[in-house]
């Protein structure tokens, strides 16, 4: 074998391992080099890092295994327990809404009853109002608007109006959870809304209710004002109204029954029955007062002779005189000064051509010297319907109408009652001409 020539590294000689291998007659030889020492060494080292965690897994697997399958039940409960926690949550959201719905359809229920409570005693006080209207009243209340509308006093009157408040502002469905931060203002829910609502609008009928308790108290104090007023000018010319005051149709109908003990009567509905009852004598005063003569038959015309005693003008003795005369003008109409039923009419002696009407009561009048009657006996006439035409029929010394006013047969003198009617004309529109 030649030599090779020897490498020299800093003056050393660098020797190469060499490996023989015979085989009978054959003999062969390898040289080893580092670098098949390195390649050589780091194989090993693969082979037995491999090998040992090989070996590690295996003896370590079942406690792998056995810790990843416990990390996923942790992770499983914890996910169940959440699950839970967030299930239970929705179970108070939804009983809180529950609850809440319930407590504002029970105020709704609540509002409503009074709403409508409120609106029936509106429309029984309407009719109260209509009532005082056409006698005459007004309502004196310092807060009385004469401007506001005539059912002012229901307001609300149908659920939409309650409903509305309710629906109005922004609405919130849940309370908000423990976990919100402390300085993060609480939103309103359903059922503080429904609160607020619910004290705003019971202030409001309140409000609306006292005005009407007000309002009628006013107007009782002054239909009883009115109603002895009245009962006073009439007291003066010697005609009673009772105070205890019977409506027509139980007059009429007639009323009984056993005695029951009335029902629990609330401020309001004691109020409209004290209202109800002043207005029934104010009514009935009234209609008396309208029944008799305290129209004066000639408004505007000259009173030529009055009542009482004076010079006869035949006889030129004195004498009763037992009316008044006002001048009229020749086939001018006289007219009735209150409705009555005709019980003379025609020649009656010295009245000539003369009318009696009968105005019940145990009042009459009497309208003489007419031109020409215009009636029948048992006609019934109103206010104001012509009897006849002034005339100088009878103990007449000219045209002008005798009128005479008399109470159970005996003449009083007319201008009693026609002052009398002057008075009334300012409680009742319409009283003191023809």
């Amino acid at each position: 074998m030649t030599a090779r020539p020897q490498n020299r590294v800093f003056g050393k000689q660098q020797r190469h391992h060499t490996i023989i291998l015979a085989s009978g007659d054959t003999v062969r030889h390898m040289t080893v080099r580092p670098w098949m020492a390195a390649i050589a060494v780091c194989l090993v080292g693969l082979f037995s890092i491999g090998y040992l965690l090989a070996t590690s897994y295996l003896v370590l697997r079942d406690d792998l295994i056995g810790a990843t399958m416990a990390r996923q039940a942790r992770m499983q409960y914890d996910y169940e327990d959440r699950i839970a926690a967030l299930r239970a949550q929705v179970d108070r959201v939804t009983s809180r809404q529950l609850l809440d719905q319930q407590v504002v359809e029970e105020k709704v229920d609540k509002l409503i009853e009074q709403q409508q409570q409120l609106s029936s005693r509106g429309g029984k006080l309407n009719a109260l109002l209509d009532r005082a209207e056409s006698s005459g009243l007004t309502d004196k209340s310092p807060h009385a608007d004469a401007n506001a509308p005539k059912n002012e006093h229901a307001e609300l009157t149908a659920p939409k109006a309650i409903e509305k408040l309710l629906s109005g502002g922004k609405p919130a469905d849940v309370t908000p959870d423990n976990s919100t931060l402390a300085y993060v203002p609480a939103p309103e829910t359903v059922a503080d809304r429904a609160d607020r609502v619910f004290s705003k609008v019971t202030l409001s009928l309140k409000h609306i209710e006292q005005d009407q308790l007000t309002r009628i108290r006013n107007l009782t104090a002054d239909a009883s004002g009115t109603t002895n007023e009245i009962q006073a000018i009439m007291h003066n010319v010697g005609v009673k109204v009772p105070d205890e005051v019977a409506s027509k149709e139980d007059e009429d109908g007639g009323v009984g029954g056993p005695y029951v003990a009335p029902e629990n009567v609330d401020q309001f509905e004691q109020s409209m029955a004290d209202l109800d009852t002043a207005l029934t004598r104010l009514e009935t005063v009234r209609g008396t007062a309208e029944s008799l003569p305290f129209r004066n038959p000639a408004p505007g015309k000259l009173i030529t002779s009055p009542f009482g005693n004076r010079k006869d003008p035949f006889f030129g003795t004195l004498a009763l005189h037992t009316g008044t005369d006002f001048h009229f003008s020749p086939g001018e109409r006289i007219k009735a000064t209150a409705p009555g039923k005709i019980v003379s009419a025609g020649w009656t002696g010295g009245y000539g051509n003369m009318v009696e009407i009968d105005h019940g009561d145990g009042i009459s009048t009497r309208y003489g010297h007419m031109e020409q009657v215009l009636v029948r006996v048992g006609d019934k006439v109103g206010t104001g319907d012509v009897v006849g035409l002034a005339g100088s029929t009878g103990r007449s010394t000219g045209t002008h109408l005798h009128y005479e006013v008399r109470e159970n047969g005996h003449p009083i003198d007319p201008m009693y009652f026609i002052n009398a009617g002057t008075k009334l004309a300012s409680y009742i529109q319409g009283l003191g001409a023809i």
